[in-house]
């Protein structure tokens, strides 16, 4: 793994494009949007829109007719829109907007709305789906009856993997990572389960990339809906009750070299092992013993995240587990030596195969 040269995101403008018309429409009438989607994210309900900030946020829902509308207000973030289960437009820092998707055939379809990058200094808001003259939104899909959570830092939100070079600029950077297609939303797939990316670029356990604001890190985060507003927690609807959570964090605390007036390598480690413990502590108690836990390791930070867990199963946790994550034939040519998509899907093809091995209660 070349931990030197893991790089974080920056800010990126861009334009919009996409294989169906875009129009700038009246938003429909204020209802209660979460009524007639499906999603699994965190968001923050507001009537008439659903506000949100993580990455892979999706929102799924069925229509009937032979138009669907995708009402959107996001200065920052890109999606994909598919239908029926192909991506039909892709849709880069909309905007305010209705984005409309015409010409289908005269029946029932699905729509599936997903946020594509991480773009944690904005808020993005959806405002539902609407159909086409004729018409009309259906039922929301069902829930999946499996949940898994993914906590992690880019590596997890899926970085640049669309990239077919490793050197990206910011505008590269944020129209090649796709969340929809990183390990842990093929994963999610594959075996039927609904999910959470919890996933924050840069930011570490205890110390986020080359040290920078050393007065945050992911755990500052962990709990909101809204990244950039301080103090958010976000209120779990009581749906959110995931069998499996995969942790991933540790590649920032560790892969550049200590700043002068940092705490010492010794001190470094001990930090981020109470708070790796801390952490899968407060899992434990945020959703009960039946919830697996897998810890995942690897490179310099290995050694540690297992410690952890060889602890945690010892104290009588019987529903923590330790994955050393195998790199064996990743090529990491995703921006700045970053997971590439192909590394995506031979992590997901690893994990699922590790998963169908743990005694989990789906």
């Amino acid at each position: 793994m070349p931990w030197l040269r893991m790089l974080v995101a920056s800010a990126v403008s861009a334009v919009l494009v996409g294989t169906a018309a875009v129009t700038t429409v009246a938003a429909p009438e204020p209802r209660a949007v979460r009524d007639g989607v499906h999603t699994a994210g965190r968001v923050k309900d507001a009537g008439d829109v659903l506000r949100y900030s993580w990455p892979g946020v999706y929102f799924e829902g069925r229509i009937r007719g032979t138009g669907v509308g995708v009402v959107l207000d996001d200065p920052a973030a890109d999606y994909d829109v598919q239908v029926d289960g192909t991506t039909v437009a892709t849709l880069v820092t909309p905007g305010k907007t209705t984005h409309w998707v015409r010409g289908l055939r005269d029946g029932v379809h699905t729509v599936r709305l997903v946020k594509r990058n991480d773009t944690p200094w904005s808020t993005s808001s959806f405002g539902g789906f609407v159909a086409a003259p004729g018409g009309a939104v259906l039922a929301r899909p069902a829930a999946r009856g499996r949940q898994i959570e993914f906590v992690g830092d880019s590596l997890t939100a899926g970085y640049g993997n669309l990239s077919t070079s490793r050197d990206c600029d910011g505008e590269q950077l944020a129209r090649t990572t796709n969340a929809d297609v990183s390990y842990g939303a093929l994963t999610a797939r594959a075996l039927r389960a609904d999910y959470q990316l919890n996933a924050y670029s840069g930011q570490g356990m205890v110390r986020n990339y080359n040290g920078g604001s050393p007065e945050v890190n992911y755990r500052t985060f962990y709990d909101r809906a809204l990244l950039n507003v301080p103090g958010d927690v976000w209120q779990n609807p009581g749906t959110w009750r995931p069998q499996l959570v995969v942790v991933h964090l540790g590649t920032n605390d560790f892969s550049t070299p200590l700043n002068p007036g940092e705490p010492s390598d010794e001190s470094l480690a001990a930090a981020y092992r109470s708070a790796y413990s801390g952490f899968l502590a407060k899992l434990r108690q945020r959703y009960g013993a039946a919830t697996t836990l897998v810890a995942v390791g690897t490179g310099p930070f290995a050694g540690h995240v297992e410690h952890v867990v060889r602890e945690r199963a010892g104290a009588g946790d019987r529903r923590v587990r330790y994955w050393p994550l195998d790199t064996t034939g990743l090529d990491h040519t995703g921006c700045h030596w970053h997971y590439s998509a192909r590394d995506h899907r031979l992590l997901a093809d690893r994990l699922t195969a590790l998963v169908a091995d743990l005694p989990i209660r789906w």
